[in-house]
């Protein structure tokens, strides 16, 4: 046996090198490096599979662990016709003398190649076995080939390169140190003639560096993804089989069809009806929270026309599915179509289109005068919601599997129409009530174990969005952890400039990025791909970890004595957690059991008390609270559609809620305008983590508000939900702990609900610049030259900063510069009222209300830039324009007076004014419009809030010695 030992490992390697050259394989260099290692261990001859093998025949025997290696390469094989040189080690040595084993040679090779010929095809076009569902004995075939690509991961990380990440990350440690410095010298020379504005800038600015810090750090870790939606057909689309992807649930909401037209939510549904995916695993969910008889009138025109739109765009697989801005594209249609009957029917779908958009418009126009008595249906029947605050819970299925085919036969994905009950007196919750909603009905109906929410006017605008998520839902070795996809929000019909930051590039290709690479991005309110499972307040599967020591090399006895006391200490700790943890499984278990039909009379106990938690936490519907124990999703097959349409009726009335946890740990999270962050932050806090896909072609674009007091307005709705999570008991700052949340992640969820309270030091410091130059102060003593470096070198890092981030994200300093105007421009408008606003609402209970109205507009491209709408919101931006520009016009004045001796001091001043003006800029240019004037309105309100402030200044200076000012002689004979 020694000497078997001894030349299996003095010649296996050379052997196999010699047969991996006679088979012809082509790999890298670095595909050997791994491979290497593999081959120089022993054969594992256990794992043979032919049992009798003559001693003039020889088998290759692949061993398991080969198969199971983590990288899998394709293996190219080299043509059998072409003679290849043989080339062994020990020339002279006869063939006998190796004996029998596991080395094939010549006569063995040809037979092994064809079978794996065989295998591969088999793989490529069957997709390995349900996707990775294999049985043990396939695990073990050796003829298995390890260039299945149906097995591959669906999905990779692409960090960002060293080259851009190593000198970023150097640049933020090098800006703490000259942040520490700069602190340091600011702290240690205060002003002593302007003690006020020394201490009141030194506060302003300690918070400015503890903002950065909340929104930098969490951008130490920046990563991309690439999917591969090959490999995804491969594993769950088997040729000839019926298709293994899971079912989407797509909710689309929308409340007043006058705001949101029709005919934007009317392309919405359209795309998704046409989305790449199969029919029978897509169901749209239409809201209309607002029971509106024009929305439910335009659903079903949609309906009809989705009959005709959705065979067309499968047909020629057109981008984007939505018609209103696949028509409107400018580009040669023409272009790379090369069949015949495509120009005319494309000219035949637009003129469909257009008759389409001609019957939307005119519902619309006959919504406007609404009859005394309200609408009627066709039969007479008064239509259910003419009252919108009191009316019954409405399903309407328009298209499904067994209703309304298309043109050529087809089957049309599901479509239903969901207006829930209303009834004064209860809490309606808005949209997060709304989604929890479609949540439920869809759960009765379909209940996919997927979701997709999208807004109103965001449409799918690449049609295999679904299948980029499935990459990462779906992928067996990552995908159970994920929570929720989420895909950045693009927009159409904004102006080049984009003078308003509406995109949020910054945001968007910045900010997600770095989240990414830490637990995943925050949920942004739309165009996301949840697990349904997450959303029902389960927490995420834990991964076991493996042993810490084995019993291979210690004795038996050590391990059990260690591992006792180890365990015994630890028992009671981990009990806990995993009881507190894992309660919702033990309910699953315990209503599987119910099924089973055991008449064990302490699992029947117990399960009844399951099945009463598990009312208790989802609501009284048997058949819903049946469906959240289904992991893969599915409805009872013997359910007929008319009790299951009852039950969804029951789900959506007014009291479903009432004493469960909906709301609070189930669904969409209340308490918050943004419930979007909330219901993330809960997700993320239950040890979930999200993903950022990034497709080549954006998944979803949306419309933006793109002139100022719109996009002030949103802005506002944002900040105020901001507020009230930091006045709850959701506050990240305190909340979450001992769950799954990492603490960088929540330095960016403390970040995106801090940032409001941001506003008052920003306003402060944006206003002492024209205090300076209106008094002749600074907020710095004389400048000496250590300062002018800490100055300079803090200057030099925030710009380095920028431009690194800019480099590996892909975002043009046009993008930056806007975003960095805009985080001024809001933080003293929108972000202030939102404060005030929120602290009232939340500490006295008073809402209050900025409206916006419109004034006027002109006529032609980007005319909604150049509408005005009065906004109190418009005031403190334009006073402290004023403010400033009044005082760069009296410190240069001053300055000219004064002589030359007075120009110095005067550059640092002018410098901190300049640089408020420079940011407000865009919102100057949006005041004066188009028109190049400003309102007279806020012109008249900013000059007498500027008059009144800066009198009061000059009445109050705390600066002037209060016996009047101090006069000296100025050496000169007057006489």
């Amino acid at each position: 046996m020694r000497l078997r030992s001894l030349w299996m490992e003095s010649h296996l390697l050379p052997a196999m090198n010699v047969l991996s050259q006679c088979a012809g394989l082509a790999m890298s260099m670095r595909e050997e490096r791994e491979i290497k290692p593999a081959l120089s261990a022993k054969p594992d001859t256990s794992a043979l599979k032919d049992a009798e093998i003559s001693s003039d025949q020889h088998a290759l025997i692949v061993p398991p662990y080969m198969v199971h290696g983590n990288r899998v390469h394709p293996m190219p094989y080299s043509d059998p016709s072409i003679p290849l040189q043989p080339r062994p080690m020990v020339p002279k040595k006869d063939i006998a003398v190796y004996g029998y084993g596991s080395v094939a040679w010549k006569d063995r090779m040809e037979d092994w190649k064809k079978r794996q010929s065989e295998k591969l095809q088999v793989v490529k076009h069957e997709g390995g076995n349900g996707g990775g569902n294999f049985d043990g004995h396939e695990l073990d075939d050796p003829d298995l080939p390890m260039m299945d690509e149906g097995r591959q991961p669906l999905s990779r990380k692409l960090p960002i390169p060293s080259s851009k990440i190593s000198p970023y990350r150097l640049i933020i440690i090098l800006r703490l140190v000259i942040l520490g410095l700069f602190f340091h010298y600011r702290i240690l020379h205060p002003v002593n003639d302007a003690y006020g504005l020394w201490l009141t800038s030194v506060i302003c600015e300690i918070w400015f560096a503890v903002s950065w810090i909340l929104d930098q750090f969490p951008k130490w870790y920046p990563i991309e993804r690439e999917t591969y939606l090959d490999r995804l057909s491969l594993r769950y689309e088997k040729e000839g089989k019926p298709s293994e992807l899971a079912s989407v649930d797509i909710f689309v909401s929308t409340v007043d069809p006058l705001k949101e037209p029709p005919l934007i939510t009317a392309n919405t549904v359209l795309s998704i009806l046409a989305v790449d995916y199969p029919v029978d695993k897509v169901a749209c969910y239409v809201s209309d929270d607002g029971a509106a008889m024009l929305t439910f009138e335009a659903l079903s025109e949609t309906s009809e026309f989705a009959r005709k739109w959705v065979p067309f765009c499968k047909k020629f697989n057109i981008e984007p599915r939505a018609p209103e801005w696949y028509f409107s594209q400018k580009i040669d249609y023409l272009k790379n179509k090369v069949h015949p009957s495509f120009v005319r029917e494309r000219r035949a779908m637009k003129r469909e289109y257009e008759e389409f958009k001609v019957r939307i418009n005119g519902l619309v126009a006959t919504a406007q005068k609404v009859p005394e008595d309200g609408w009627t249906m066709q039969d007479g029947t008064p239509w259910p919601g003419n009252n919108v605050r009191d009316h019954p819970g409405m399903i309407q299925v328009f298209l499904g599997h067994s209703g309304v085919r298309d043109v050529e036969g087809n089957e049309l994905p599901r479509l239903v129409y969901v207006s829930r009950e209303k009834r004064p007196g209860f809490e309606h919750h808005k949209k997060a009530g709304a989604m929890n909603a479609l949540v439920r009905v869809s759960a009765v109906l379909s209940n996919a174990p997927y979701l997709l929410n999208v807004d109103c006017d965001h449409y799918i605008n690449n049609s295999k969005a679904l299948r980029e998520a499935m990459c990462f839902m779906m992928d067996p070795t990552s995908g159970k952890k994920v929570c929720y996809v989420q895909f950045p929000q693009r927009f159409d019909g904004i102006d080049r400039h984009d003078r308003y930051s509406n995109r949020n590039v910054v945001f968007f290709d910045i900010n997600m990025k770095g989240l990414d690479g830490l637990q995943g991005p925050i949920y942004v309110g739309t165009g996301c791909v949840f697990r349904r499972q997450a959303l029902y307040g389960y927490d995420a599967p834990v991964k076991k970890k493996p042993p810490g020591k084995t019993c291979n090399c210690w004795p038996k006895w050590c391990c059990l004595c260690c591992g006792s006391r180890k365990n015994k200490k630890s028992k009671p700790k981990k009990e806990k957690k995993k009881k507190s943890n894992r309660e919702a499984s033990k309910q699953i278990h315990a209503l599987e059991n119910i099924e089973e039909g055991i008449e064990d009379s302490t699992t029947e106990k117990s399960s009844e008390t399951s099945q009463m938690k598990l009312e208790k936490k989802f609501g009284q519907s048997p058949v819903f609270v049946a469906s959240t124990i289904l992991e893969n999703g599915g409805v009872p097959q013997d359910a007929s559609p008319a009790s299951l349409l009852r039950e969804a009726i029951q789900v959506i009335s007014c009291g479903y809620e009432d004493k469960t946890e909906w709301g609070k740990e189930v669904g969409w999270i209340y308490g918050s305008v943004t419930e979007d962050i909330l219901t993330g932050f809960k997700m993320h806090c239950h040890g979930w983590r999200s993903v950022y896909c990034i497709p080549k072609r954006p998944a979803f674009k949306g419309s933006a508000p793109i002139n100022l007091s719109d996009r002030l307005h949103q802005v506002l709705r944002w900040a105020l939900g901001s507020v009230e999570i930091f006045l709850s008991r959701h506050c990240p700052i305190w909340y979450g702990y001992g769950g799954g949340l990492n603490w960088l992640e929540r330095f960016s969820y403390i970040n995106s609900v801090v940032y409001p309270w941001t506003s008052i030091p920003l306003l402060v410091y944006c206003t002492l610049p024209a205090i300076c130059l209106l008094t002749g102060k600074f907020i710095v003593p004389e400048i000496s030259n250590y300062a002018s470096i800490v100055f300079m070198a803090l200057f030099i890092s925030i710009a380095a900063t920028g431009i690194l981030e800019m480099q590996w994200g892909g975002v043009g300093i046009d993008d930056w510069w806007r975003n960095e105007q805009f985080w001024v421009i809001g933080g003293v408008s929108s972000h202030l009222f939102a404060l005030f606003q929120g602290l009232l609402k939340v500490l006295a209970g008073v809402n209050t209300n900025f409206t916006v109205t419109s004034k006027g507009a002109d006529d032609g491209e980007f005319s909604e830039l150049y509408l005005f709408k009065w906004t109190s919101m418009l005031i403190p931006p334009t006073t402290l324009l004023i403010m400033n520009i009044v005082g760069v016009v009296v410190g240069i004045s001053d300055a000219i007076n004064n002589g030359y001796d007075s120009w110095g001091p005067l550059f640092g001043r002018l410098f901190f004014a300049l640089w408020v003006i420079i940011h407000l800029y865009p919102f100057l240019k949006g005041l004066l419009g188009k028109q190049d004037r400003m309102p007279t309105i806020i012109l008249v309100w900013s000059i007498l809030l500027a008059s009144i402030l800066t009198l009061m200044w000059v009445r109050i200076n705390p600066f002037v010695s209060k016996d009047g000012p101090v006069l000296e002689v100025c050496g000169l004979n007057c006489d």
